[in-house]
């Protein structure tokens, strides 16, 4: 088609048009007779929908919730993420039945799910919904990494003292007594580097 068409189909002026044609932002080529011509573009397969997921464990805790979806928004911001969906959810990572976490793993539509540590989608088997998306061509994207894996495992072993001993004992106990095994397994690993 000429570039003037493309123009006017787009929304836009033919100026505007040429200097994108000359930058390369539109393929085409000058005929001849100097009109341009440019390919006609190939349909966009899927359109990249993008979900934010944010989740903290406690009510008491919602201020958090609130400063993980604007961290993650200005995370999706600058990388040109166009977000459809923010689910904000007030669970346990080791709960699996989270209402909001499903129905995005269950939306194919949704492309990319942008969560801030692998902690904030599930405690365990993240690998496994990671691996599951991949395969449906959609994926999750964890803005925050750890950058050790002691510290992963650390965090792992806190979770499951803390899961355990939450159901066992009550959520007040149960939080003492997992800062104390954790800090007693801390000076157990200083222990036994030296």
């Amino acid at each position: 088609m000429k570039l003037s068409q493309y123009a006017k189909q787009q929304g836009i002026s033919y100026r505007t048009a040429f200097r994108w044609w000359q930058a390369g932002q539109i393929k085409g080529y000058q005929a001849p007779s100097g009109t341009i011509i440019v390919a006609a573009e190939e349909p966009a397969t899927q359109a990249e929908k993008t979900a934010i997921y944010a989740r903290v464990s406690a009510r008491e805790r919602q201020d958090n919730l609130e400063r993980q979806v604007e961290r993650l928004s200005s995370y999706c911001a600058a990388k040109g993420y166009q977000v459809a969906i923010v689910a904000k959810e007030i669970a346990s990572g080791v709960n699996d039945t989270r209402p909001k976490l499903l129905a995005l793993l269950k939306d194919t539509s949704i492309t990319r799910i942008v969560v801030e540590h692998k902690d904030r989608l599930t405690r365990f088997g993240a690998n496994y919904i990671l691996a599951l998306l991949e395969t449906q061509g959609r994926s999750i994207e964890i803005t925050n990494l750890a950058d050790d894996d002691k510290e992963d495992l650390m965090a792992d072993l806190t979770a499951i003292l803390y899961s355990f001993t939450a159901r066992m004992y009550g959520q007040r106990r149960a939080k003492h007594k997992t800062e104390k095994l954790v800090k007693e397994l801390e000076e157990k690993d200083v222990e036994g580097c030296n």
